[in-house]
Parts: C-alpha cells; sequence; structure tokens
C-alpha cells in the first residue's frame, strides 16, 4: 500500500496526498480504488492491471459541494460508507457547450471489525473533504474570493405558480437533494398568495434563520426585500442574505448571478442545477438596491429594473404565454413589434460621475463572513446508524451613441421634508418630491417620443437576455437605456436578437442611447400605460429612482 501511495502521490503532481486509503465501490464490491485526497483534488484510481490514466479520475474540490459518512440500513453490514458529491462543468451529451453535472462517487469502508470503527474512519474522511472544500478561493474580477462555510437554518420559499407551475417538482427533483448533500438544514415555505412571502418576513423572527431563499420568479424576491425594508429593525434585517433559485419565467437575477460566476449561459435546469451549486458553495456579496418613488403610492424597492414603454408592455402582455416558460418574452415580443407604438415623456437624470464608479473598486465582490457553522457530524452522531437519504428539510404551507440632451441649471439639491419623511429603509439624497423641478446637474433628454426606457441594474432582463454586460452586483449605478422613435421593427428586433448575447450596444444603432446614472426621473405624457418594477405593474404616472449602493447581501457562490 505504501508504495501505491508513493506512486499516487506522484501522478498528483505538486500537491501532495494528505490522506490516503483503499476501498471497494458501493454497487461492486469487486472494484476496489485506490483514493487520495491533496488539498485541491480527490483522486480516484481503479485497481487495475490497466495503465494509471485510463482508470484514474481526478476531482476538484472546488466543485464539491459536501462529503458524509454513514452506516447502510443493513444491520448486519459492518461496514461504514463515504460519499462525496460533486458538480463539475461538463459537456452535455447532446449539444455543444458545457454545464454542472451531478457525480457521485461512493466507497465503502470494511477493514476493521467494528462497525463504530469503520464509521469513525469514514467521519475522518468525510470531515477532511469537507474542509479542504471549503478551503478553496476564487479569483472573480480579479479579486480573491475566500469560501464560506456551509449556511444553516435557511429558509426557502417557494412560489408552485411561477412559470410554468413546476417549482415543486424542480425543487423535489434538484435542489431537495443538492442542499441534502451540501449539509444544509432548511425548511420549505410554500405561499399561498400574492404578498404571502412579503407578510411573513415582515413579521418573522430572523434570528432564526441564516438565510432567506427565493425559488420562483424575480416577482418572489421583491416581495421579500420590500417585506424587510418595511420592518422597524430594516437596517439589520436587510442584511439576512438571501438566495435566489431559478423557478419561474423570468428568472432574470439568477442568470445575473450565474453570468457573474463567469460560467458559460446556460438556461431551463441547468441554470437552476448551477444556481443551486452556487447556494451550496454560500459566499455572499453585496448587491444594489434601487429607491423607486411613485406619485401617490408608497416608495418600495427594486433589485432588477425599472422599464416603460415596449419592454414593460411586453412584460405584463406576454403573461398570457406563462404556460411555454421563458419562451412567453420572445413571443411577447414578437407581438408587440407587430403593433409597434412611441410612447410620449419627459425622461432626465444624475449621471454617474466617473470618480463615483470607480470607488467600487474598493467594494464590489467584498466577501462577508456571515455567522454560519460548518456542516460535520457531532460525536454523538457517530453512534447513531445515519440513514444515507436523511432529509434536512421541513414543509410549512401557510452609450453606444452620445445622446442629445440637456442640462438643466444649477440650483440646491437638498431633498424636501416630503421626499425624506420617516418611513422605514434608507433615505434618499438625490430626490426631491415629483411635483418640484429637478435637482441641480441632471440632464433632461430633450427627445419625447420613445420606443422604450429601460433602467437596469443587474445583467440579465431574463435568462436569455443580457441586456447591461458590464453590470455588477454593486456598481453603484443604473444602467439607463432608451430606444428614440422612428427606429423600424426590424432594426428593434434586431437589437433584442442582439441582446441574447449582449452584443446590442456595438450595432451602432442610431436610436438607441446607454448611460451610467445615480438616478432618474420619467413622467409619462399619455394618461395611460404600463410601468413596471422588477417586472411587477406599479401606478402608472410619474416616477424617480435612486440606487443606493450594497444596500443588502446575496448568496453568490
Amino acid at each position: 500500500m505504501d508504495q501505491r501511495r508513493a506512486e499516487t502521490d506522484c501522478n498528483t503532481g505538486s500537491s501532495p496526498v494528505t490522506l490516503y486509503g483503499e476501498f471497494t465501490v458501493t454497487g461492486n464490491r469487486k472494484v476496489r480504488c485506490a483514493v487520495s485526497l491533496t488539498e485541491r483534488d480527490l483522486v480516484v484510481q481503479k485497481l487495475t492491471s490497466a495503465p494509471v490514466g485510463r482508470n484514474k479520475v481526478v476531482l476538484s474540490l472546488k466543485d464539491c459541494v459536501g462529503c458524509r459518512a454513514y452506516w447502510e440500513d443493513d444491520n448486519a453490514d459492518q461496514a461504514a460508507y463515504v460519499s462525496a458529491y460533486f458538480y463539475p462543468l461538463k459537456r452535455r451529451w447532446m449539444s455543444s457547450g458545457v454545464s454542472r453535472q451531478r457525480v457521485e462517487h461512493c466507497f465503502r469502508l470494511a477493514a476493521l471489525q467494528d462497525p463504530r470503527a469503520n464509521l469513525e474512519e469514514a467521519e475522518k474522511w468525510a470531515r477532511a473533504v469537507r474542509e479542504r472544500a471549503g478551503r478553496q478561493q476564487y479569483l472573480r474580477d480579479g479579486v480573491l474570493m475566500g469560501e464560506l462555510s456551509r449556511p444553516c437554518r435557511m429558509m426557502l420559499l417557494v412560489n408552485p405558480q411561477s412559470g410554468k407551475g413546476q417549482a415543486l417538482t424542480l425543487y423535489n427533483n434538484h435542489i431537495q437533494r443538492m442542499l441534502n448533500e451540501a449539509g444544509v438544514p432548511h425548511t420549505l415555505v410554500i405561499t399561498e398568495r400574492q404578498n404571502h412571502a412579503r407578510e411573513l418576513v415582515k413579521e418573522a423572527d430572523l434570528s432564526q434563520w441564516s438565510a432567506l431563499v427565493i425559488m420562483s420568479g424575480d416577482g418572489l424576491l421583491h416581495e421579500v426585500i420590500n417585506g424587510l425594508l418595511e420592518r422597524p429593525d430594516w437596517e439589520d434585517a436587510i442584511q439576512t442574505p438571501l438566495g435566489i433559485l431559478p423557478g419561474g419565467s423570468g428568472n432574470a437575477l439568477a442568470a445575473s448571478i450565474h453570468h457573474y460566476s463567469g460560467a458559460s449561459p446556460v438556461s431551463s435546469e441547468e441554470l437552476l442545477v448551477s444556481c443551486g451549486f452556487l447556494l451550496c458553495k454560500g459566499l455572499v456579496s453585496h448587491m444594489d438596491l434601487v429607491s423607486v418613488h411613485l406619485s401617490s403610492s408608497p416608495r418600495l424597492f427594486s433589485f432588477l429594473s425599472l422599464a416603460w414603454g415596449f419592454v414593460a408592455d411586453v412584460d405584463v402582455e406576454s403573461e398570457k404565454y406563462r404556460h411555454v416558460g421563458a419562451a412567453r418574452f420572445t413571443v411577447g415580443t414578437l407581438v408587440r413589434l407587430a403593433s409597434l407604438r412611441v410612447y410620449k415623456g419627459k425622461l432626465a437624470y444624475l449621471p454617474a460621475t466617473k470618480d463615483y464608479s470607480n470607488e467600487r473598486g474598493l467594494r464590489n465582490n467584498k466577501t462577508l463572513h456571515c455567522n454560519y457553522q460548518a456542516s460535520s457530524l457531532s460525536p454523538a452522531s457517530l453512534l447513531c446508524r445515519q440513514s444515507r437519504d436523511s432529509p434536512c428539510k421541513n414543509t410549512f404551507h401557510n452609450s453606444c451613441h452620445s445622446n442629445n440632451s440637456l442640462k438643466v441649471r444649477r440650483r440646491e439639491s437638498t431633498p424636501s421634508k416630503s421626499a425624506t419623511k420617516a418611513v422605514p429603509g434608507p433615505s434618499d439624497s438625490l430626490l426631491l418630491p415629483l411635483e418640484q423641478p429637478l435637482p441641480s446637474d441632471w440632464v433632461v433628454v430633450q427627445e419625447e417620443d420613445f420606443v422604450l426606457m429601460l433602467a437596469m441594474y443587474q445583467s440579465h432582463l431574463a435568462e436569455d437576455l443580457l441586456a447591461a454586460p458590464d453590470a455588477t452586483l454593486d456598481d453603484g449605478v443604473i444602467h439607463l437605456f432608451y430606444v428614440r422613435a422612428g427606429i423600424s421593427r426590424t432594426a428593434l428586433l434586431r437589437l433584442f436578437l442582439a441582446m441574447e448575447k449582449g452584443t446590442h450596444l456595438a450595432t451602432n444603432c442610431q436610436h438607441l442611447v446607454h448611460t451610467k446614472v445615480r438616478a432618474l426621473r420619467l413622467e409619462p405624457y399619455s394618461p395611460k400605460g404600463i410601468i413596471t418594477v422588477d417586472g411587477e405593474v406599479v401606478e402608472y404616472g410619474p416616477v424617480q429612482a435612486e440606487v443606493h449602493r450594497g444596500l443588502t447581501r446575496l448568496i453568490t457562490g
């Protein structure tokens, strides 16, 4: 065995072997493997006469979500078992590209006569794998990001009606298993009506939860964020780490998080598995929120977008095609293109200066260590026959071109009392009441005929729409897009097709304007229309918004 370990040590390269063992494979006791654990990899080598490389598997611990030791239910079996769970990027079976795919390696340890001794040895391996997987580090945007230990006491809210109505099925098929593999205890809460989640988090004892995770479309997260910010203790509540799993038809934030991880584009269940993997890894980052003021409705907070015109119309009118999932937006776009409208209004904004944008380097992608506990078995649990599939959850039902614009004259911009009245949530320092003239240094767009106005704060508008390719979670800016009237149907369709790959800003479209702003105001002239915030219809009329940098925290893996 020492000679085999030395050979394995040489074959693993510069990373020394810290743990070595020879075990049989679960399900086929005739197959024996030499298993080596290094600081970076788990190396599995079948002990056969075949050449080494042909039977060798190297699994990166960066792709590991968990590892556990257990006894089988068979009382006559004195062996213990170790299962390690990986989600590496692998080539798809039927198409090009890669996606995260589940890989489980399970070994049988039966070297000792005492079942408890076998389990202790198995637990030593499981603990070592978890600890080394937890020490892996990531580079993202040039910033070294440390991995957090496993989340615990997680509330997972699922909207069973979102998207195609398959969120619960997707949870049962993928997420429940992934969280159990990662050792993440969670309580499943099934929402029963609109604003159920908002009411729940507004009154919940958040000290019981280390994270709130939403599995739905973007609308349920909108409820949760606004519920947290309506609490008297909103400053603490909004720091509760949030997680997002795609279960709706839009899934824009989930697609954005996947994009920020640097992975290739995926959709549908592949996106769910990717976001589930990132959730299990447990890295937490800051995320911007945007304060939105309407003419008479209470202030609300937005994490994704503010839309007026073509995009808002498509979002609302495509609801009738919800049964086709994410394709509803494609169908809605084609229908709306057939009767293209012009929307009249006044648009103004406060530009984001270069100095302000450069400040993001001091905060962007900083990791925040939550008070999570590592998922490991206590000594007492070694005396218990843990079942292989023991559940870890409970369930509750209850500018591509410079814009033609005009700067307003300088004046004092101290907000009035009506704009900063004592309501939960942070105060707005850049906005005056909607009925007052614009603050100083704002820019007024000269055109008043638009096809669309879209304010984005994340990269994706939908699973397959990379609307703001250079956006990040906490860059502290609103990415403002507007398309002037006069664009042809063909040119507009070409823009949206280019948006699927994030290349629309390079199309040299003369009608498209993109700029980065800190605040904006829109005053529609027509008496009827649609405005959406995070895809949700809000009161139609004058609206203004201001970004609040890094106001909340999001689990980004």
